[in-house]
Parts: structure tokens; sequence; C-alpha cells
């Protein structure tokens, strides 16, 4: 049996040997530790100042893209004739980026399209509780009451009522041309909603503050930007924001001619973000999606996917974070029609003929 004598021998031989350790290690071993210290951190150095440079270099490269693209623009959406004629209004999600919004106008106008105006949904729009759906249920049915609108059931008890919301904010900013090439009332509506209508309609969601607007929205466009949120939701795929984003994106995709939804690189690839969200949701059969819309290549994109779903091409995803294609292609051809030769007339109104 072993007695204490032992485990008290044992507990000073570990506690010696302990001692005997630190002291070697900072007299006789310390040069050569320091040496391989040294070595270590001059190797994650090299290491790093490659990587900074190689970062640089790839920073550099995108700066010239970009600044090349931003020259072609104009060139690649077909000298102002792409979407000539169509007009399109952006719908934001709270936490949108500007350079998203500036650079997606900025191509619009570049592509011939003519921008409405905006309409900036606030943090209230996406939010669940009870006392926001009741405030919601209520401006909703008051307008719907008044013009004899049908609200459509909702897809998800969840967002009913913004899906609801959304269907009556469409009717006011949003029309899908018929056949005739008119534009039609969507969302039940007998008739197209008059412009005072649609401002009011516009104000009483406003008073309520659920959105905020600008420019013309009540002009209605025939195409939809969604700009989604610039940062991924705390609570990711189940979020609120994205529950809702999801609800009205198939609101506004059925009441225009075509709708497709902008994000940021980098953000729409990850797990949770609204991109990836819509992608991954029966809403990806409605509209297209691209994921790097804060880039000159992604502004053009979006035009050019307009321009695909305008000539009766199916909604894809556009990016570089998991997307189907970097971009459309081919993109279609716009048609621009040709002004009229003025010919010299003479006097009596005639076109001369050319002596031979």
């Amino acid at each position: 049996m072993i007695d204490f004598r032992y485990h008290l021998v044992s507990i000073v031989a570990v506690f010696l040997a302990l001692a005997v350790g630190i002291v070697l290690g900072s007299t006789e071993f310390q040069p050569n530790a320091l040496s391989i210290l040294q070595s270590t951190s001059n190797s994650v150095k090299s290491q790093l100042s490659a990587a900074s440079a190689q970062r640089d270099a790839y920073a550099a490269q995108a700066n010239g893209a970009d600044a090349f693209l931003q020259s072609s623009e104009s060139a690649l959406l077909g000298q102002g004739h792409l979407l000539d004629g169509q007009k399109v209004v952006l719908v934001t999600e709270p936490g949108a980026p500007g350079v998203i919004i500036d650079g997606v106008k900025r191509a619009a106008a570049a592509a011939g399209a003519t921008v409405t105006g905006q309409v900036s949904l606030t943090p209230a729009f996406n939010d669940l509780s009870g006392a926001t759906k009741s405030t919601m249920s209520s401006v909703s049915g008051s307008i719907a009451s008044a013009d004899g609108t049908a609200l459509a059931p909702g897809a998800d008890p969840q967002t009913t009522y913004q899906q609801q919301a959304a269907q009556l904010i469409a009717s006011a900013i949003v029309a899908k041309p018929d056949a005739a090439g008119t534009q039609a009332q969507p969302g039940g509506g007998p008739a197209p909603r008059s412009q005072a209508s649609a401002l009011t309609l516009l104000k009483a969601y406003a008073q309520a503050g659920f959105l905020t607007f600008n420019g013309t929205p009540t002009d209605r466009a025939t195409l939809v930007v969604i700009v989604a949120p610039g940062a991924v939701p705390a609570t990711g795929a189940s979020d609120p924001a994205n529950e809702v984003l999801v609800a009205i994106a198939q609101q506004f995709a059925a009441a225009s001619a075509a709708t497709v939804a902008a994000g940021s690189t980098g953000i729409s690839g990850q797990q949770g973000s609204a991109i990836s969200v819509l992608r991954s949701s029966s809403a990806s059969s409605q509209l297209s999606t691209v994921d790097n819309a804060d880039t000159t290549q992604g502004q053009i994109t979006v035009m050019q996917a307009f321009a695909v779903l305008l000539a009766g091409g199916k909604p894809s995803s556009y990016g570089i974070s998991g997307a189907a294609a970097v971009s459309p292609g081919p993109v279609p051809t716009p048609s621009v029609t040709a002004s009229p030769t003025t010919q010299p007339t003479t006097a009596n109104g005639g076109t001369p003929v050319k002596k031979k």
C-alpha cells in the first residue's frame, strides 16, 4: 500500500521539475527560443506583406474594371435604347445602401428608362407585432373599402397584412401594360387608380409610419427594383424582415411587367441575407435577383435582367455569390427606330431628282 510519504515526495518532485524547467528555459535555452520566435515573426510579416500587396493589386484591378464599365455603360445598355420608354420605380427596404439606389437610377437613365420615384419602407413595415398589424390592417381596410379593392388572402398568416399593404401600394405606383399597351390596374381594383387617389393612398401609409416616398411614384412604373438591406438580419432567414420581403416581392412582381431585387456584394452571399432568402423562396420564379448591384457591373446587370424579362425570358439569379450567371446572355438587342432622313424639297414640296 502506497503511504502518504510517497505522495508527498511525488508532489515535491513534480514542482521541482517545473522549477528546473523554468530556470533552464529562462537562461540556457532563451537565445534559441528568441531566435525561433523572431524567425516566425519575420515569416508572418512577410506573408502579411505579400497578402496586402495582392489585395492592393486586386483592388486596383476592380477599380479599373469599374471605371471601364462606367465609361462603357451607355454602350452596354444600348445607347439609351435597351429600356427605351419604360418607367422604373424603386422600392427600398430599411437599410438599403445609397450606392445601389444612386447607381440603379443612373443605369436606368443610361438604358433610356425614366425613374418615376422611390418608395422607402420603414422598419415599422416589417414589424409583425399585434399593434403594428392592427394599425396596418386599419389603414389597408379603409383604402380597400373606399375604392372597392378586393384584398388578396395572405399566403402566410404571419405576413398577411404586409402582403395586402403591398398589394395596395403596388396599385398606386405600378401598372402592368395590357395587350393594348395601356396600363392595367393590378390587384383586383375595378379601374386604374387616379393620381389623386394614388397620392392619398401613399400619404395614408406614410402618416401611419410605414413608408416615405419621393419623386412622383404615382406616375405608374412598369418596372420595379426592390433594393435589399445592406446587412444580414440578426436572426437570419427567419427574421421578420425576410418574411415580409418575400411576401411583398411577390406582390410587386405580379403587378409589374418585371421586377428585379438588387443586393450588395459580399452581403448577398451570406446565409440569411435578403437576396439568398429570395433565391430559395417561391418568389424566385417571379423575379430576378442581382447580388452585386453596389457595383457598376451589377447596376448594368439589373437593366439587362429587365430586358430579358420584358422579352419573355424567365427570372434568374445574377452576380457573383452563388448566382446562376454573372449577367444575362445574350441580352436582347434594343430595337432602335431610325429617325427619317430629312430630304430637300422643291418649291412645290416635291423631292428633287438627282441628276445622273
